[in-house]
């Protein structure tokens, strides 16, 4: 198995300053993953935890980034993939439970994610 994420990996984190985003981004960053920062709806330009955060979606943001880790709620979730893969961020890790089955058809056939 390849290792898709490591310590030159640039990743950012949708939903950052939700206790689930904030749990694993800092859990990541101190695993040694440089998590570069997040995107939450309302909250940009503060910062979290150390991390700054951004209202700017992935598309905006993604020069530079490699990687997105998406912790939204089910019901966004599928738009949220949709949009990292259209600002061309290779790898999108998505842990999100309970997303409707037709959503992540159509994320899966419009980006070519493998859902696991």
């Amino acid at each position: 198995m390849s290792v898709l994420v490591g310590r030159s990996t640039k990743l950012i984190v949708q939903g950052l300053t939700g206790s689930a985003g904030t749990f694993h981004a800092k859990q990541m960053r101190d695993y040694g993953t440089n998590v570069v920062g997040g995107v939450t709806p309302g909250k940009g330009g503060t910062v979290h935890e150390g991390f700054p955060s951004s209202t700017r979606s992935p598309r905006h943001q993604a020069h530079g980034r490699q990687r997105d880790r998406h912790l939204r709620p089910a019901a966004r979730a599928a738009d949220a993939i949709l949009e990292a893969a259209d600002a061309g961020i290779s790898v999108v890790v998505c842990i999100t439970e309970g997303i409707p089955t037709l959503d992540m058809v159509k994320a899966s056939a419009r980006s070519r994610v493998e859902p696991a």
